[in-house]
């Protein structure tokens, strides 16, 4: 967990206009600043940042919060990652509780890495354009490559002497570890003892994780020697696990998103050529077949995928079971066959973005069209091959989940095939009854006490559907002042000693709800209110129980709002939730209405009693339809007709009040 107060100081540091010019070009539009939307295509900025609510918001696609709910929609940021990004920009330590002694040591010890890559990432760059050697030999064959200055300084290549100490040699001098060194591949320890450089003599391709951090590094040699490979990649290491990267997903991820779309390639010469010519939503997976977590990886930003194939066809039979697990995980997949001649690097450098696309839209297929269409080819007349070639499909549709697809991909390869499509549906069926034994098989036995101790707060839309009617407009109407106004001083209370003490919003709703006999239906309504409860309290004993009043609102905590507790807590339930009122473009309720605050004292009163009398007006058509119901015993109805007596009294002075 990362302490609250790094979470307070980080907000109270943020400036929204700051965070968000990161990402998209803004330009002022009064008070507040205007840019194209991150999260879809537009040619008109619809795109508003607040600077005053500090807060983001699309009025053509409804994206948007603070600048924490900004960098996790944009960057698919958890809210640990979002804090940590905002306390780096801005300088501030980030204090974290719940650790034992081991864990902190580990993940000190992975931020010591990342620390080092980060260094050799920057010294391999100025190696490269600021010394004879790496001008006159891997910037020149960068060059060769027709790849751009820009270009080279937006990947960040770098270059490797060939002297096999330069690196390691520069470690030394600004005291790096030795045996980080060593740990994350830069160097690699002689039998002497003595390091040597593993890169020495290459061009470096640095890789970056989707957050930006470099992980690893790849580097091609420039001299061909015997038994040398063309490259050499990082080992693993405890920042680096290569079956979950992607080449290129840190400089793509926005414009998948945008796009909606993901192009797959092998290398990265294919991403780099791709975006010189204006292709920007493209990734490699470097040479590797296809792995689960790349694949969720991908799925973080789109569900369309299009695979990039040249005329290589062993190398295309060699990836359909990774193309396979594509289909598991629910993308939609598509393939492009090159001319052939062509990789998506040569093709790239022969054509404009818009040749490119057009390219790819007027020629790529669907993967089991594809797949079809290949294999029957290669098994020509042979009645085996060709049954061998039908089983190998229905396999691949059996990894499908969504049943309407599935029937589609059926009857589509009984027309290619000439099988009868029944045939293949009980081939499919068999297979997917055969995967899912499988899957049981391999499933971890439950954990009994983890199941049953595990609770999991109802999202906004899961918890609007526990209660409906009067009751739950009358909940959320109140919720709408409690999130927006709880921090607010409504008036004075005593304590027992007969001291005076200020009087919040959300102390007056518990208080009143206690004294009314009231609960919410939504659990999630009841844990903001405590949460709210809590922080209030916990700004008192940070003021050793001194409180002050500025502008109508506790001064302690540099006069932090309800609000902006809520849209910065941990629990994604109650963020969520707190956002969507923060936003809620339809209310009548202004943020900053003079009048409301005026007047907060009243509200809360009536808010109160409108709950009360939701309640008792549901209690009174309950029992209505239970006297009328002819279930109910003489004795039943004669108590039941009293109760409802006294709702209907309650119901008046309710009314009344």
């Amino acid at each position: 967990m990362i302490d609250r107060k790094t979470i307070d100081q980080v907000y109270q540091a943020t400036d929204i206009v700051d965070v968000v010019s990161d990402f998209v070009s803004l330009r002022k539009a009064g008070v507040n600043y205007k840019g194209l939307c991150p999260f879809h295509d537009e040619k008109t900025p619809s795109f508003v940042v607040s600077p005053a609510r500090g807060t983001c918001h699309c009025f053509g696609c409804g994206k948007g919060g603070t600048a924490i709910n900004f960098l996790m929609e944009l960057n698919n940021m958890t809210y640990p990652e979002a804090i940590r990004w905002l306390a780096r920009k801005y300088g501030i330590e980030v204090i974290e509780t719940g650790f034992d002694d081991k864990a902190n040591a580990e993940r000190k010890h992975r931020e010591e890495l990342l620390a080092l890559n980060q260094w050799a990432d920057e010294w391999f760059q100025q190696t490269l354009q600021d010394t004879p050697e790496g001008q006159g030999i891997g910037l020149n064959y960068l060059r060769s490559r027709n790849f751009r200055d820009d270009i080279i300084r937006k990947f960040q290549l770098g270059y490797c002497p060939a002297s096999g100490y330069g690196l390691g040699d520069a470690a030394r001098k600004n005291h790096m570890s030795e045996d980080n060194l060593v740990e994350t591949g830069l160097c690699i320890r002689a039998n002497n003892g003595k390091l040597r450089d593993r890169f020495f003599g290459r061009v470096i391709f640095p890789v970056h994780n989707y957050l930006g951090k470099v992980v690893a590094f790849g580097g091609r040699i420039l001299q061909k020697k015997d038994n040398v490979g063309k490259y050499l990649n990082s080992p693993e290491s405890p920042i680096y696990y290569k079956s979950s990267e992607l080449y290129g997903i840190y400089f793509a991820k926005q414009a998948i998103q945008r796009q909606d779309c993901c192009y797959l390639v092998e290398g990265y010469t294919d991403v780099i050529s791709m975006h010189q010519c204006g292709i920007e939503n493209v990734v490699a997976s470097s040479g590797t077949a296809l792995t689960h977590d790349q694949i969720r990886l991908i799925k973080k930003f789109t569900n369309n995928l299009t695979v990039l194939y040249d005329g290589d066809s062993a190398g295309i039979k060699a990836s359909m079971r990774g193309i396979d697990m594509l289909l598991e995980h629910g993308l939609n997949i598509k393939v492009l066959l090159l001319p052939d001649g062509d990789d998506p690097d040569s093709f790239a450098r022969k054509h404009t973005a818009e040749e490119y696309v057009d390219y790819i839209n007027q020629h790529q297929v669907d993967f089991i069209r594809f797949k079809t269409d290949l294999l029957l080819h290669d098994a020509g007349d042979d009645v085996r091959a060709r049954a061998s070639v039908i089983n190998n499909i229905a396999d691949s549709i059996a990894r499908i989940d969504d049943t309407i697809t599935r029937s589609l991909y059926i009857a589509e390869c009984a027309t290619l095939t000439g099988a009868r499509e029944q045939d293949i549906i009980e081939t499919v069926n068999s297979t997917r009854n055969r995967m899912k034994l499988e899957k049981i098989a391999d499933r971890p036995a439950p954990n009994p006490t983890n199941e049953e101790s595990e609770t999991h707060a109802p999202t906004q839309k899961g918890a609007e559907k526990q209660s409906a009617g009067a009751v739950a407009n009358a909940e959320a109407n109140l919720m709408k002042f409690v999130i927006r106004y709880g921090e607010k001083i409504i008036g004075d209370t005593e304590d027992e000693a007969g001291n005076t003490h200020p009087l919040t919003f959300v102390e007056y709703v518990s208080e009143a709800m206690s004294n009314d006999d009231l609960t919410f239906t939504q659990p999630l309504f009841t844990t903001i209110v405590q949460q709210l409860l809590e922080d209030v309290r916990n700004r008192e004993q940070r003021a050793n129980g001194q409180s002050s009043i500025v502008n109508g609102q506790w001064s302690i905590l540099n006069g932090q709002s309800s609000m902006v507790f809520l849209l910065t807590h941990p629990d994604d339930a109650i963020r969520n939730y707190a956002l969507s009122q923060a936003t809620d473009s339809g209310s009548t309720i202004g943020v900053n209405d003079d009048s409301i605050l005026d007047h907060l004292y009243e509200n809360a009163e009536k808010l109160i009693a409108d709950l009360a009398l939701a309640v008792v007006s549901d209690k009174i058509t309950e029992l209505d339809h239970k006297i009328k119901s002819g279930t109910l015993t003489p004795e039943d109805i004669i108590e039941s007709t009293i109760t409802l007596s006294r709702y209907k009294e309650a119901q008046i002075r309710l009314k009344q009040r």
